[in-house]
């Protein structure tokens, strides 16, 4: 973007993308828009990638200084500080933590590698905590005495408004956005490869920053959480679901005459959880993730709704379970996940919810079964994807 009103701004990037600092950030530093906001009194930035200084503030930086700022926020910014605030629920009382806590994590990473902040950066030590750590576990052991935290603000970071890109919380003069969210994801990705080319290479990029590249390209999801969110909405629409039915009258039947009312009723769903059981399954892990699904069914109080079936290219007998420990994974051949979907539509009463655990490898039906919400946890990180019809999750208990 095009220098707009902030003097010094071609040269603190110049400084910052230097070799020897930090050129593997070059993309995100000139993808962030900059634009002068005299009065403010501060360097913020918000979600959208723009980045607003007040002149008069940074006249008084060198090049390195504002280079160093400028590094600064833009990793609020690829790590997503804004974005994770507001998942960790953090409110406008409570920014000022946050962002000590989320400047912690950039500089106990670029500190050592060159960044040259204006004053006295937050450090971890100043938050009690050791170093290596992420925001939200900062923010976690940092103290809530907020008159001690005022009294601390003159020995380390004296805190600016960071703006809603490092905290969260909007802002009225955020404006519209200035770039997508596709576009800053797009520049993340960009950013991510370009620290790993230059790891590579070089291998003086910071631990943490290497670290958050090798996540962003290749994220680590936690699967239980993913699994039991996926269960847990798939158990919500079919519970939530209420038809009329005429097993029970309806309570104003009476005011009604001859004429006979059906009641509303709430389903209870049945869930199936079809066991692939072919030569390529391993028992350690079809065990852990059986496990992880009693689990999570015996939290919504639906273990009694239980019918596992066994299945490798033909599916076994169903049998209502009450632990995992009760589940005979016979089988062994080849491979057909479909023909256990099928046997589980078949049973009666049709199951609401079928669960298939399978390492992939497996045919499966052209389109989504009738009747039934299927839920795929792939065994495995090396598990082929899923149908499209379907909810998958990839498993791994390692």
């Amino acid at each position: 973007m095009a220098e707009r009103g902030l003097p010094g701004l071609a040269a603190a990037r110049l400084w910052a993308t230097a070799a020897g600092r930090f050129p593997y950030l070059a993309t995100g530093l000139f993808g962030a828009e900059v634009v002068a906001a005299p009065g403010s009194g501060t360097v913020s930035v918000d979600q959208s990638w723009r980045l607003r200084a007040d002149p008069e503030l940074t006249a008084g930086w060198t090049a390195a200084e504002l280079g160093s700022v400028l590094v600064h926020h833009v990793c609020h910014l690829l790590r997503s500080h804004g974005e994770r605030a507001q998942a960790a629920g953090v409110a406008a009382h409570d920014a000022r933590r946050w962002v000590r806590a989320a400047d912690a994590e950039i500089n106990d990473d670029l500190i050592p590698a060159g960044l040259d902040l204006p004053g006295r950066p937050v450090l971890p030590a100043d938050l009690g905590a050791p170093d290596g750590l992420l925001a939200e576990q900062y923010f976690e052991a940092s103290t809530t005495d907020r008159s001690a935290e005022n009294n601390d603000l003159a020995a380390a970071g004296d805190w600016l408004d960071c703006g809603s890109g490092a905290d969260g919380v909007p802002r009225p003069d955020d404006g519209p956005p200035a770039l997508p969210a596709w576009q800053a994801d797009l520049l993340r990705r960009q950013v991510a490869q370009d620290v790993i080319a230059h790891a590579k290479q070089a291998g003086n990029v910071p631990g943490g920053l290497l670290r958050w590249a090798e996540e962003i390209l290749n994220p680590k999801v936690n699967w239980r959480k993913v699994l039991a969110a996926e269960l847990r909405r798939a158990v919500a629409e079919v519970s939530g679901a209420v038809d009329y039915s005429y097993r029970r009258p309806s309570r104003r039947a009476a005011v009604a005459g001859n004429v006979v009312l059906p009641a509303l009723r709430r389903p209870v769903p049945d869930v199936a959880v079809v066991c692939d059981t072919s030569g390529s399954m391993t028992e350690d892990l079809l065990a852990a993730a059986l496990a992880e699904v009693e689990g999570l069914l015996r939290a919504l109080g639906m273990a009694r709704q239980v019918r596992v079936l066994a299945c490798d290219y033909a599916a076994g007998p169903a049998r209502r379970v009450s632990s995992a420990r009760q589940i005979e994974l016979v089988g062994g051949g080849g491979t057909d996940m479909g023909a256990g979907i099928a046997a589980a539509v078949a049973l009666r009463p049709r199951p609401a919810i079928t669960v298939v655990l399978t390492d992939g490898y497996t045919p499966w039906p052209a389109a989504a079964p009738k009747g039934t919400r299927v839920v795929i946890g792939l065994l495995g990180a090396g598990a082929p994807d899923a149908p499209a019809w379907a909810r998958a999750v990839r498993v791994d208990p390692a």
